[in-house]
């Protein structure tokens, strides 16, 4: 009875689902929802920014992306903002799918195995300033949404029905909101005012996206460490440091947009109880590159490797520029040990970080419920 009523209270804690029901009836609902075998999804299909986008921003302005990027793995521009793979590409891998082929992108591209509408540079709310005049990505999120109806919409009739229902849908989003508070001169107090309207229009769409798809998975990464990255850093020299020497203001910004993004999914999970939705925890995976480098294998977490200036290898010029030093022209290109540092170019992650939070997250040690990747998928029951 004491094994019995352990395992109970277990299924207990993994449901932030639903209203208050028994114990055994709890337990019934997660054995449902998360599956106890290993999950086969037909599909991904992905929605965010840069942190994802395998090729959307790139081929709506082609001019935004060059090289040294996508160096180290594909040996030339891939559409995406490192050095190599991204952290989507990874997870791709291990359902034995083919890398997302971007929306945007319709040279040679291929949708029976997912899509992904994430392009750099998107909000998950409508943003001030849009791309080509500064500012950011047009494809916010309610327009990858659209997007994603209108894939739906006419994909072949073999594709419907079970195919979306048995999808993986992952979001990784909300970086480029805090980008947007933090370089429009809001103070803190203000911007955290403005979080709760920005995690309602994410609920909103999610919502959206469940109801077109009618999807069961889901996976929600939070907001990494803003305040990690060189751009803040360089941004804002005054900003106190914490003990890792990250812009402790930023990062406690982005700690609580997470928080009221996992709020969110709590009641998610209630409004949608027979679904498997799993809240990874990106923010302290990726933190962990800045307070342990060495164990992880990196050196220098701060350095840009493909930049120039300044304290963190940024500023001065981006990377794939050129820069005139005592009257020779230098191209701004990838440091020599890229699979050594974290940064790739003042923003974005290598690919070695990339695989390292890939890794880290596989486990489940930073998702709730605390499953791994391939358990986390719904399960009906037989």
């Amino acid at each position: 009875m004491e094994f019995l009523a352990n395992l109970v209270r277990f299924f207990i804690y993994l449901s932030c689902s639903c209203m208050v029901l028994s114990s055994i009836t709890i337990f019934k609902i997660n054995f449902v929802a998360f599956g106890v075998e290993d999950c086969e999804f037909p599909a991904i299909f992905n929605f965010g920014d840069s942190n994802s986008d395998t090729g959307g921003l790139a081929a709506a302005f082609p001019s935004r992306i060059y090289k040294p990027y996508g160096d180290t793995f594909f040996h030339e521009p891939a559409g995406r903002f490192s050095d190599g793979r991204l952290i989507i590409d990874f997870i791709a891998k291990s359902f034995d799918l083919p890398y997302l082929s971007a929306y945007l992108d319709s040279q040679w591209t291929n949708f029976k195995d997912g899509a992904n509408f994430a392009t750099a540079a998107s909000t998950i709310r409508l943003p001030n300033l849009i791309i080509p005049n500064a500012g950011y990505s047009p494809f916010y999120l309610d327009v990858q949404y659209t997007q994603f109806v209108r894939l739906k919409s006419t994909s072949q009739p073999k594709t419907h029905g079970e195919y979306f229902k048995r999808a993986l849908y992952t979001f990784d989003i909300g970086q480029n909101d805090l980008n947007q508070g933090f370089f429009s001169n809001l103070s803190i107090g203000e911007f955290n005012a403005s979080v709760p309207d920005i995690i309602n229009s994410f609920s909103t769409n999610f919502k959206n996206i469940h109801n077109i798809s009618g999807g069961r998975s889901f996976w929600i990464h939070n907001t990494g460490p803003i305040g990690c990255l060189p751009y803040i850093l360089d941004a804002f020299p005054s900003a106190q440091k914490d003990e890792a020497g990250c812009a402790k203001p930023h990062n406690e910004v982005a700690q609580y947009f997470n928080a009221k993004l996992k709020e969110a999914v709590v009641q998610l999970r209630k409004e949608i109880p027979l679904a498997a939705i799993t809240y990874v925890d990106v923010y302290s995976a990726k933190y962990s590159l800045y307070t342990h480098p060495h164990d992880n294998g990196f050196e220098r977490p701060f350095v840009t490797c493909c930049g120039y200036g300044g304290k963190y290898n940024y500023g001065s010029v981006a990377c794939g520029g050129t820069i005139h030093v005592n009257g020779t022209q230098i191209f701004v290109g990838s440091c020599q040990r890229p699979w050594a540092r974290v940064i790739w170019d003042g923003a974005h992650y290598t690919e070695a970080a990339n695989k390292a939070v890939y890794h880290k997250i596989l486990t489940g040690a930073y998702s709730d419920p605390p499953l791994p990747l391939k358990k986390t998928c719904y399960k009906t029951p037989k």
